[in-house]
């Protein structure tokens, strides 16, 4: 640019500091081709911003497919100037998939993780979820499109429990779920840094974080509102 311009490169420099233009870097970004985008982005920020009375909004996922891998050296701790390494290489012992539900009220995780991922599973964690909270409370439960969470059995069993109130985010919106937080926390903090030489210990790692994060829970609370979200939207020219 310096070069066709007959200027410094330095002055190239200057010009992109003060604009704050910054070429070397690029971000991606998806929209949503939901029909019903709207009408599901009021409904999941007004669960966030305007909870029901006698409720518990929940944020519920799967990470699924997590990896038991084991390193091949150690961990070598951090010094002064230098971060905490571990090798690339490592051997697989296995995965396991890990269904959790945020409590949006006091930042609590309810968690239980399975070999597999299918509606059979996230039965066993909706009654996991129904014997953990009071009674005279109503359920209302954020998540994803994934066909586990229609299924057929899914919905009887919600007949049988009309307590429970699933509340679907609209396709390729998973920044909708506040779940989707804590799971790079503790995919961050722990379970990358970690080394495992089987399921079951891999297991134990995520239960002993998940209980050591509800001694102290964080809260996670949504602030942005659905008109700061559309004019963000609007800002994004297709072409």
């Amino acid at each position: 640019m310096a070069q066709s311009q007959g200027v410094s490169e330095a002055t190239i420099r200057r010009i992109w500091k003060q604009h704050n233009l910054k070429p070397h870097l690029i971000k991606t970004f998806k929209l949503s081709r939901d029909k019903r985008f709207i009408e599901k982005l009021h409904d999941i920020v007004g669960l966030y911003m305007n909870p029901p009375d006698k409720a518990i909004v929940f944020c519920v996922d799967e990470k699924s497919r997590i990896q038991a891998l084991e390193r091949t050296q150690p961990l070598l701790p951090l010094r002064p100037g230098i971060p905490a390494r571990q090798t690339h290489d490592y051997t697989r012992h296995g995965t396991t998939t890990l269904f959790a539900a945020l409590n949006m009220l006091d930042g609590t995780i309810t968690g239980d993780c399975m070999s597999r991922h299918r509606h059979q599973e996230f039965i066993r964690f909706l009654q996991t979820i129904n014997v953990k909270t009071p009674t005279d409370l109503s359920l209302h439960l954020i998540v994803d499109n994934y066909g586990t969470h229609k299924h057929q059995r899914i919905q009887s069993w919600l007949k049988r429990h009309p307590r429970f109130h699933l509340h679907f985010i609209p396709t390729s919106s998973s920044w909708l779920n506040m779940v989707e937080r804590w799971f790079r926390d503790i995919t961050t903090k722990r379970i990358r840094r970690g080394s495992f030489k089987n399921v079951k210990e891999l297991i134990v790692v995520i239960q002993q974080y998940i209980n050591s994060h509800n001694q102290n829970p964080k809260v996670f609370t949504w602030t942005a509102s659905v008109e700061t979200i559309m004019r963000k939207i609007s800002n994004v020219k297709i072409r």
